[in-house]
């Protein structure tokens, strides 16, 4: 068959693209800068661009977005350090991504300058924003998200253990949302795929460089020839129970978001089960799954998952917002902080308190004898938008009853959002976040914070490779 000249150099021009996807960037943008510092902590501002009479669907300071993304931060007691990744920008009025990497020293107090570990090219969106995890001689791994097969997914791996100087790249895939823990086996990874809607899988590694074929977790239609979508947030009990909650999108439709699923694993992925131990078949695809915790449809409310913990005995714990509807402003109030926990023989859900957005986020974190809520849950100076003033709430019975122990932020100039613990955490690095405005461009910084309510400020602008943070008062 004669083949038309025009189409066949119009084959080999997006062959050439394809393959040569840095070169072609850079072109566009300049070189990458991967591996070198910035001088400061300086995190990305970004908006949607789907807008409603109150904004943004959601925009504003999101460095250390998604809740999707996770973890961004841990401790490493061999070390002596947390390390801590974000989507960062080079400079106040950039909105080019930049996924970096600090490093907080517990015995001097100080804080490195951050380190580009990946240099998106162009893309100015948080949703690449990377995670993080640790191997047992220490190396320490990012995970840097992609967006389907039109942005790829990397992972990078440290050139040496317990040091943020230098990164190498070990793989190119089609990874969203990364979840990895550092399990007894090696690696597991939860990520998401976007196949026209948000499906849904997992792989494990013994060493970070082979992984196992892709598997998927579920696929749910609530009927017969509709589509399926889900998104999830994941936690590991010790270092042999992985578990995951996710919600179900009716026909693929994300704004529908309901429903709440539980699964978990003690064999490295191998079987399935309820939280009381039922057999599940996976991909999870009835609707009516015994993994169903909760039927949200049924009442018309949508459900953004924020976080999950165990509790000492190995039960899990989720976090997450309930309204009735994904439009921002009063129309899709009450917007309700909620966790629901397995209480040995049966599922419970308690209340804890309102905010005024869907994408506002918080984390949970259990210490002595305490469950506490990190959360932007106060109304900050951008109305109806991302994020808000920060309170740390908590319960001493569970998550039945719960109490303001310290309004960490009150006066504002910005709304706080995203507010993300570490792993295994230390004082006074026990959570952080960014600020910014959260309906207009705007500079974002970046916080840490202990249970103390003590609050330090990473350094927008460093002159020196290691400063001492300052330490502020956001709470007068």
């Amino acid at each position: 068959m004669h083949q038309n000249p025009l189409h066949h150099s119009i084959f080999k021009c997006i062959i050439f693209l394809a393959f040569n996807a840095s070169w072609f960037f850079s072109v566009l943008y300049g070189q990458s800068i991967e591996n070198k510092r910035i001088e400061g902590y300086r995190a990305i501002w970004f908006e949607l661009n789907q807008k409603y009479e109150y904004g943004d669907k959601y925009s504003g300071a999101l460095g250390t977005y998604t809740a999707k993304h996770h973890p961004l931060a841990l401790y490493s007691k061999e070390a002596d350090k947390t390390f801590f990744v974000y989507g960062g920008t080079k400079s106040e009025n950039s909105k080019h991504l930049l996924c970096m990497i600090g490093a907080y020293d517990h015995a001097s107090g100080k804080v490195s300058q951050p380190l580009v570990v990946c240099d998106k090219m162009g893309v100015d969106d948080p949703h690449d924003n990377p995670s993080i995890s640790i191997d047992d001689q220490g190396y320490i791994w990012v995970f840097v998200s992609g967006r389907g097969r039109s942005r790829m997914g990397f992972k990078y791996k440290s050139i040496k253990s317990h040091s943020i100087d230098g990164f190498e790249k070990i793989s190119t895939e089609e990874m969203t949302y990364p979840q990895p823990k550092k399990t007894k086996w090696g690696f597991f990874n939860f990520f998401t795929k976007y196949t026209g809607v948000r499906q849904l899988y997992f792989e494990t590694s013994e060493n970070g460089k082979e992984w196992s074929e892709d598997k998927m977790l579920a696929a749910i239609p609530e009927k017969v020839g509709e589509k399926s979508g889900h998104y999830q947030v994941s936690a590991q009990f010790k270092e042999k129970k992985v578990a995951t909650f996710f919600n179900r999108h009716p026909n693929g439709v994300v704004d529908k978001r309901t429903d709440l699923y539980y699964m978990e694993s003690d064999d490295n992925g191998e079987t399935w089960t309820t939280v009381d131990h039922q057999p599940l078949l996976t991909p999870v695809v009835d609707f009516d799954s015994p993994s169903r915790v909760i039927n949200y449809a049924i009442s018309n409310k949508n459900i953004y998952l924020k976080d999950m913990i165990f509790d000492p005995e190995g039960n899990p714990i989720c976090l997450y917002i309930r309204s009735n509807g994904h439009t921002p402003g009063p129309d899709s109030s009450p917007y309700e902080w909620c966790v629901t926990l397995w209480k040995g023989t049966q599922w419970l859900t308690h209340f804890i308190t309102v905010s005024d957005h869907n994408y506002d986020m918080g984390s949970l974190l259990y210490q002595n004898n305490k469950l506490y809520l990190v959360a932007p849950t106060e109304t900050g100076p951008q109305e109806w938008g991302v994020g808000g003033e920060v309170h740390l709430w908590s319960s001493a019975d569970m998550g039945e009853n719960w109490v303001i122990e310290k309004k960490i932020t009150q006066k504002s100039t910005f709304n706080h959002s995203y507010v993300r613990k570490s792993t295994h955490f230390k004082s006074p690095f026990i959570f952080f976040w960014a600020n910014g405005d959260a309906h207009n461009f705007s500079k974002s910084a970046l916080f840490f914070g202990n249970l103390e309510g003590e609050v330090w400020q990473l350094p927008y602008t460093m002159k020196d490779k290691y400063e001492t943070p300052k330490k502020i008062n956001l709470s007068p």
